[in-house]
């Protein structure tokens, strides 16, 4: 099976009522785990890029891990940039092979972004690449993406018809609550559902995306902190509640912060456990085991898309 957008698939979550994980990537390990979950569960992946990753790891080495988690897995597989900074770097991750971008043009003013995002929609669209955009700014840091709480702002369900009519995206990322990073939330979390039913009864159909909607596991928010971390107070969204989204017009959830956190955590705890240790090979296989069994939990428990793959 080759690479594939996200518009069948996204069709297909909002009609069943889950959503598709959309786990971002870093290395060989991070892929494998990701992948190798959604074989096991038989689930749709979105396996996405931010800049600091393709940065970090190469476009071409990045695509060469992508079209070899197709060949092992037969799965449906979404290649995508999350937060696409600037028309360029949506058409060069396009023309390189990926099969969905997001314009991140939500610091710009509501015209700015409409022009901005119906470029990138243009040029994605002549070539069969789907493009998500965003209304709203989330708070929080996470790569290039560095929002203050007082920056921040959710979405308004007034602007997104017009939005859409007028940039022709296939999905729209939306600001309820969600915040980048592993500090989300000071006190009781909460998201705003009263926004996001707004927005999905004027787009009645359309995809919903949520970013910043990692649930910061705590235990290994604790591992991190046992083993020299410094993350007092860290605190995600509930899963109850990406599941209640998920059930909803939300048909696609980001997910990084999580898979940093257990990354980091088994990568702490297996050193310090074996301090005389120096393969990678040692050391690296707990932590994609354990990513492989995180994913897993999410797409079962949180996103509800084990089974889908074969629709």
């Amino acid at each position: 099976m080759p690479l594939v957008n996200s518009r069948d698939l996204f069709r297909k979550a909002y009609e069943g009522g889950y959503a598709i994980g959309a786990f971002n990537v870093n290395n060989m390990e991070i892929v494998q785990a990701i992948t190798e979950a959604g074989k096991i569960e038989n689930a749709p992946l979105i396996l996405q890029v931010s800049a600091g990753a393709r940065k970090y790891a190469k476009h071409v080495y990045l695509m060469k891990l992508m079209e070899a988690a197709v060949l092992d897995t037969d799965l449906p597989i979404v290649v995508h940039l999350d937060h696409g900074p600037d028309f360029e770097t949506c058409k060069s991750c396009i023309d390189g092979g990926f099969t969905s971008v997001m314009i991140d043009g939500s610091h710009l003013d509501f015209e700015a972004n409409i022009a901005v995002t119906k470029r990138v929609v243009d040029y994605a669209h002549e070539r069969d690449i789907t493009v998500e955009g965003e209304l709203g700014r989330l708070a929080g840091i996470e790569d290039a993406v560095n929002v203050s709480t007082d920056d921040a702002a959710f979405t308004d369900p007034d602007q997104v018809v017009e939005f859409v009519e007028r940039t022709g995206v296939d999905s729209l990322a939306i600001a309820i609550g969600t915040s980048h990073g592993a500090f989300k939330f000071k006190g009781e979390p909460r998201l705003r559902f009263d926004i996001l039913e707004k927005v999905s009864a004027k787009l009645p159909g359309f995809p919903i995306v949520l970013h910043g909607a990692s649930s910061v596991i705590p235990e290994y928010v604790d591992m991190i902190n046992r083993y020299g971390g410094d993350m007092p107070g860290a605190q995600g969204v509930p899963e109850s509640m990406l599941r209640q989204a998920a059930k909803s017009a939300v048909c696609k959830i980001n997910i990084d912060s999580d898979l940093r956190l257990v990354f980091t955590g088994e990568l702490r705890k297996y050193l310090a456990e074996h301090p005389g240790h120096f393969d990678p090979r040692q050391y690296l296989t707990p932590v994609r085991d354990s990513l492989r069994e995180m994913v897993r939990h999410k797409i079962v428990h949180v996103l509800g898309c084990d089974g889908k793959a074969a629709e």
